[in-house]
């Protein structure tokens, strides 16, 4: 992947000065994803108990669930398109991981936050995911200036 892959590209200061609508869109959809999980569960114990049952007991609550889960899914698409819409890769809902795609030392990496952090200190290969994680040091900063891709580089 290069630049021309992403919307846009971020600096540290401006991928933290997004923190605020971030944090709130990364809130709602961690909130949701797991009330979906919890749902999910709970409507795969009904319709297993639903099969070991002569009598269907279940039947208007799993219609309930899978109901709520059809609107619930929709919003959870909402969310992850308004975090892409800002050029924000989203990586787990459950933990509100985003990545901000960034340039540094003459490539593309992510910038990666994790809801529960106060600010943007990490950073990981575009291949790397969470699990390579480095913290950003004074000599990491990231490019100023966003990704042009009418010209093929940073402004």
């Amino acid at each position: 992947m290069d630049a021309s892959d992403f919307k846009r590209l971020f600096t540290v200061e401006e991928a933290n000065a997004m923190l605020p609508l971030v944090r709130v869109i990364c809130r709602d959809l961690s909130n949701l994803s797991r009330e979906v999980v919890d749902r999910r569960q709970r409507l795969s114990y009904l319709q297993s108990r639903r099969e070991s049952e002569p009598v269907d007991m279940y039947g208007e609550e799993l219609a309930q669930i899978e109901e709520e889960l059809e609107k619930d899914n929709d919003r959870l698409k909402e969310f992850v398109e308004e975090l892409r819409e800002l050029g924000i890769e989203p990586k787990n809902a459950v933990e509100g991981l985003v990545d901000f795609p960034s340039f540094m030392d003459d490539r593309v990496v992510y910038l990666c936050w994790k809801f529960d952090e106060s600010e943007v200190v990490h950073w990981h290969e575009l291949s790397d995911g969470f699990a390579g994680r480095q913290p950003l040091t004074a000599d990491s900063g990231a490019a100023e200036g966003n990704f042009d891709s009418d010209s093929g580089g940073i402004s």
